[in-house]
């Protein structure tokens, strides 16, 4: 029974240690319920720390295998506190040619990090907004993908730059 109790709390202590992360600043998920409707923006309100410092930014996603492309295309978009806006269309890969999917993750749910900017000064004080929305379209249709299935989180992550 003691053996039993020293083995838990060693399995416990060992995951908080592992879980820990120094280079995250800001690292939050949205839940997606059951597909991701084109018009849905999954908005995350970020207080920077420190307005000296660059960060590394990223989109985080948590898909299953219910995702059937091959890429994403995201519409990202800052707002800063004085109401300046900037908004990119991005891409990216999520599948492998096999049609296996990239991502952390051994289960049925994959996790991926994706890069969004590189390097970033929160340079105006104050609360920053993101908008993430996703803008899928099948080849050879005009109309986007109303609900995009597979995705079951969307993400926003902060990091400090690694240092060498």
């Amino acid at each position: 029974m003691l053996q039993n109790r020293f083995l838990l709390f060693l399995l416990m202590f060992s995951f908080i240690v592992v879980s820990c992360d120094s280079n995250s600043v800001y690292d939050n998920y949205k839940s997606v319920p059951n597909a991701w409707h084109k018009d849905s923006i999954v908005s995350f309100k970020i207080n920077p720390p420190d307005s000296t410092k660059a960060y590394n930014l990223f989109v985080n996603l948590r898909n299953t295998n219910a995702y059937k492309y091959n890429n994403l295309f995201l519409i990202v978009e800052m707002v800063f506190p004085h109401g300046k806006t900037i908004k990119d269309t991005l891409e990216y890969k999520m599948a492998e040619p096999s049609g296996k999917l990239l991502g952390e993750g051994y289960m049925d749910i994959k996790e991926n990090k994706l890069w969004y900017k590189e390097k970033v000064v929160f340079s105006e004080a104050g609360e920053y907004i993101v908008n993430i929305q996703h803008a899928m379209r099948e080849n050879g249709k005009v109309n986007g993908v109303v609900e995009l299935e597979g995705v079951t989180d969307v993400g926003f992550r902060i990091e400090n730059p690694i240092t060498k």
